[in-house]
């Protein structure tokens, strides 16, 4: 079985860089999880009116009103079958932004046959879910865009009109001379402009892991069925 990310990116997923093949290459068959470990040179926030906005999702580990320079983060993606049975990947990048005080931003991701890519659940209850475009650079690095932005809770589902929503570009790359991950992140609304970002670096090792061998503190609290 190929990751979800070589089953997104098919052919195109030879053309990353070997050290990212690496990276998204986690998957229960492969039996092993990466774990990254570096600083954001720097973490920012759009205008003041921004803030309650992003504190309402700090709530639930999806965005943060906090901001700064050489903030220490971690990144666990750990892969295990959701409670559907679906391979999943976890995305939880955890920053210490003051001495004693930590952000989360939780993701658990999937590949959908219905749709043929990458949804990619926010949160820790994944309420909010959305659809990753993937495209490998010239240079080897990946560009993840989000597209789109669904709200789920009980029976209610709907769709975010683009104006409510914010749309994320991710670029990794890897620099072979000082041997690390790079990664440049940016939330943009297309009426209200720039709300989140971040940019640093990173280093990965890549422990063995078996089928229950994800903590369990970094998957949701609820599972969402619905695409």
């Amino acid at each position: 079985m190929s990751s979800i990310f070589a089953t997104a990116l098919g052919p195109d997923f030879h053309r990353l860089h070997p050290m990212l093949q690496r990276r998204f290459g986690v998957d229960l068959d492969s039996g092993y999880a990466c774990i990254g470990t570096g600083i954001f040179s720097e973490v920012r926030r759009g205008a003041w009116w921004t803030a309650p906005f992003l504190r309402f999702g700090a709530f639930r580990n999806i965005l943060f009103p906090d901001n700064g320079k050489d903030i220490p983060f971690t990144i666990e993606n750990y892969p295990y079958l959701d409670g559907f049975g679906r391979p999943t990947v976890t995305f939880v990048r955890t920053m210490t932004v003051q001495p004693g005080k930590k952000r989360r931003f939780d993701a658990t991701m999937i590949y959908s046959e219905k749709t043929g890519g990458i949804v990619d659940y926010l949160g820790t209850h994944q309420h909010l879910a959305t659809d990753l475009k993937l495209n490998v650079l010239p240079d080897g690095s990946l560009h993840l865009r989000s597209e789109g932005q669904r709200f789920y809770e009980g029976r209610l589902g709907f769709t975010f009109p683009a104006f409510l929503t914010g749309t994320a570009d991710l670029f990794e790359g890897y620099d072979d001379q000082r041997g690390v991950f790079t990664i440049q992140m940016q939330v943009r609304n297309p009426v209200f402009g720039f709300l989140f970002g971040y940019r640093g670096e990173f280093t990965c090792t890549f422990p063995p892991v078996s089928t229950d061998g994800t903590p369990a503190h970094l998957k949701p609290v609820r599972e969402e069925w619905r695409l």
